[in-house]
């Protein structure tokens, strides 16, 4: 059985990547562009709104409703 990591902190990069750090201490990058063609993530193309990533109970969020739950960031990141 998989645990669940929640994403503790988040920033961004010009180039779409997300640097998360996980409540294990763990810090992995998420690179956001190959989402970026896809519903709800093409807002996040204007990177003056990528950049207002946040998190809000242990998920990815932006405004407008965006978001990426933890259990598809860590699968699909690399460790640091």
């Amino acid at each position: 059985m998989d645990v669940l990591l929640d994403v503790v902190k988040v920033k961004t990069s010009l180039d779409y990547r997300l640097y998360l750090e996980f409540e294990n201490g763990e810090n992995r990058i998420f690179d956001m562009s190959p989402y970026l063609e896809k519903k709800p993530f093409v807002p996040l193309k204007v990177l003056s709104l990528f950049a207002m990533a946040s998190i809000d109970y242990g998920t990815v969020v932006w405004p407008g409703n965006i978001d990426v739950a933890p259990e598809t960031l860590y699968p699909r990141s690399v460790p640091v």
